[in-house]
């Protein structure tokens, strides 16, 4: 679900008045909770703060007024203290430092609104990168002033009130895996709001939405959303590169925003570059930033992107879901050579037996492919874009779409993935051979019977040739056509890879297999219907024009045994074990949703063909005479009464079939892949 709509991209600088508190009513709200906390804070200086906060709403603010610090006292950032005055800043409550500046809550007089006040040494492109992203899932930065005679830099924002992910992560060390869930982060929201006087959001979809979710889940949950975050940043050209639990904010109602873009680089931000500020937490960095943090290896900064984010990303969920991070990182200290090249040695090797029994027994497979890519060593291995990655956490949200995508272990579904050419073979070859079956009694009853010895003979001969002919013939023709079905999913499974071209192919030749066969199989019955009588014709010498009409209705009632019940068998076991094992690859740039939508219509329409199987052949019999109908009323009560019974397990067959199709158009749905962008 979306937690609002997102908001139009902004122009390159921001307007100071563009504000999400700006109301008045939250004006008054937030003012009502600030001065109950820093009367908490600071108990001499109450009366104060209500005047700073209520008295002067309607005063001017004079430019003397502004500085309270003389020009020639240079302060530093532990010199700064609750109750102070910054420019046009009251600072109320200190909400929290870093190694490069400290946060406040503060009053900004001029706007009376209360912001998140983030002040710092005069260095870096924090307020110019940010400037660019106006995204539901990253702080919105309102505007930025130098304090020249502080030589500091006060970027002022979005004030989001719910704490950090570090706060939740601790929360979740010291909770036992089996009592992990959604609700756990509420309440670590909870207890950080109640500690800063704020409310708890009431009747709110996102926080209910949330309660609901296990552990894992919440953590796809919040994933998805930080990898919409990365894929924003990431198109206009803003890598993060310093993604942790204390840099993602969190909302009181539980939405995570990005924050923190102090050592980030944009590539649309005049005088910066790639090696300016580099830096980040060695702890989550990929292999590669880890590279450009080494003296003696060749990578720098300017070779990072989006996919380096996407590695941090991994790591940090990966450590919200388990508690731990994924490399113990031993002995690890400052960046020294022989610290980075021990951490990068580590990554090399990938997830270890210890890191991947940390995971909860209920962390759905998906999840655990998606985030065992995201620490792939290989940038290339790794999902190439925020977009791929949120896509791939919509589906570890989805029960029914991530079992048909990751079967759980030891799952039937994966060894009926390992059978494919016999399944398919029987799918085919029974509905067939049944409708084969009852086409010979037709018409050795009612037609060659009425021949003549002669005629007789040469049908047992034109029979023979015939199926010597059509049976190999569909046999050749649709191993061609399903040769990427049957070989593709078995290559991946064996480790192989494939480019995005083959891997399209095969997506969509497996949902156009049940088609395929339905096409192959009638042009062959049709082939078969039209020869029967053009040979017996030339080979006895002329067949009663009757012999037509029954050649006619056997085809027809054959034809559709041999098209509907097929069809379903086919295309449920393609949708199911074999479309999926092609969907982990990531397909953003598909169409295949529109693929699925059609495949579910074309379905509907072959019901219809199944359920008058028995009503043709029972309507079939009105066409005979009288002295004929005995002799097929035995046949057509045997086609009638297995024509039902194959018809509720076709309709069957069709409602599963309608509920995967569904739930994979949920997967590979772009809409909000397009909003994200």
């Amino acid at each position: 679900m979306t937690d609002r709509p997102t908001r139009s991209t902004p122009d390159a600088t921001v307007d100071a008045d563009e504000t999400v508190v700006s109301d008045a009513a939250r004006r008054s709200a937030a003012s009502s909770e600030v001065t109950n906390e820093y009367s908490r804070e600071v108990p001499e200086e109450p009366t104060e703060l209500e005047e700073l906060l209520t008295g002067t709403a309607g005063e001017p603010v004079h430019p003397a007024d502004v500085s309270t610090v003389p020009a020639d006292d240079r302060r530093t950032l532990d010199d700064l203290d609750v109750g102070e005055r910054v420019e046009d800043f009251d600072l109320l409550v200190a909400l929290g430092r870093g190694a490069f500046a400290r946060v406040f809550l503060a009053r900004q007089r001029s706007m009376q609104r209360v912001v998140a006040v983030k002040i710092s040494r005069d260095h870096g492109t924090e307020p110019q990168t940010l400037a660019q992203l106006d995204h539901d899932y990253i702080v919105r930065v309102f505007d930025q002033r130098v304090v020249e005679e502080l030589g500091m830099k006060l970027l002022y924002m979005q004030y989001v009130p719910g704490g950090t992910l570090l706060g939740v992560l601790e929360r979740v060390r010291e909770t036992p895996p089996d009592h992990r869930t959604g609700r756990m982060m509420l309440d670590s929201i909870d207890t950080v709001l109640d500690s800063k006087g704020a409310i708890r959001p009431s009747d709110s979809t996102v926080r209910a939405e949330i309660a609901e979710l296990s552990w894992p889940e919440t953590v796809a949950w919040l994933g998805r959303r930080l990898a919409e975050a990365l894929d924003y940043a990431g198109k206009r050209g803003v890598l993060h590169r310093d993604i942790k639990p204390a840099n993602v904010l969190l909302t009181a109602e539980g939405v995570p925003k990005l924050a923190d873009f102090n050592i980030s680089f944009s590539d649309h931000v005049a005088g910066s570059s790639p090696v300016a500020y580099f830096g980040g937490s060695l702890s989550y960095m990929s292999p590669e930033q880890l590279q450009a943090c080494h003296p003696d290896l060749p990578t720098t900064a300017a070779d990072l992107d989006t996919r380096s984010d996407i590695y941090a990303l991994g790591v940090m969920l990966w450590e919200l879901l388990t508690g731990t991070k994924p490399f113990t990182d031993i002995g690890a200290g400052g960046p020294t050579p022989p610290t980075l090249e021990r951490m990068l040695e580590s990554r090399r090797r990938g997830l270890g037996p210890e890191a991947l029994a940390s995971l909860p027994p209920d962390c759905p497979a998906a999840l655990r492919r998606v985030l065992r890519t995201c620490l792939d060593p290989d940038p290339a291995r790794r999902w190439q874009s925020g977009a791929e990655l949120a896509q791939q956490f919509e589906l570890c949200m989805d029960p029914h779409a991530r079992d048909l995508v990751d079967p759980p272990a030891r799952s039937w579904r994966t060894a009926m993935q390992r059978w494919a050419i016999p399944i398919l073979v029987a799918a085919i070859a029974i509905p067939n051979a049944l409708a084969g079956a009852y086409n010979y009694h037709h018409n050795k009853t009612l037609i060659i019977s009425t021949l003549s010895p002669l005629a007789q003979r040469h049908f047992e001969q034109i029979q023979f040739v015939i199926n010597a002919i059509t049976f190999p013939l569909g046999a050749i023709i649709l191993l061609f056509l399903c040769r990427y079905p049957l070989t593709v999913p078995r290559g991946l499974r064996q480790g192989r890879r494939y480019d995005a071209h083959t891997l399209a192919r095969a997506r969509t030749d497996t949902l156009l297999l049940g088609d395929r066969v339905v096409l192959v199989v009638f042009g062959l019955w049709a082939f078969a219907g039209l020869a029967y009588p053009v040979a017996l014709q030339v080979a006895a010498g002329g067949i009663p024009p009757g012999a037509y009409v029954h050649f006619l209705g056997s085809l027809i009632v054959c034809g559709a045994i041999a098209v509907a019940y097929p069809f379903f068998f086919v295309t449920f076991y393609a949708v199911r074990f074999l479309y999926p094992v092609l969907l982990p690859l990531g397909i953003t740039s598909s169409d295949d949703d529109r693929k699925l939508r059609g495949l579910d219509r074309r379905s509907t329409r072959y019901l219809a063909v199944a359920a008058s199987v028995p009503l043709v052949a029972v309507a079939g019999i009105t066409f005979l005479s009288p002295d004929q109908i005995p002799e097929m009323i035995g046949a057509v009560r045997i086609l009638s009464v297995g024509a039902i019974f194959a018809f509720v397990w076709a309709y069957w067959l069709f409602r599963q079939l309608e509920l995967d199709l569904h739930a994979l158009e949920r997967v590979v749905s772009h809409e909000r892949a397009e909003r994200t962008g």
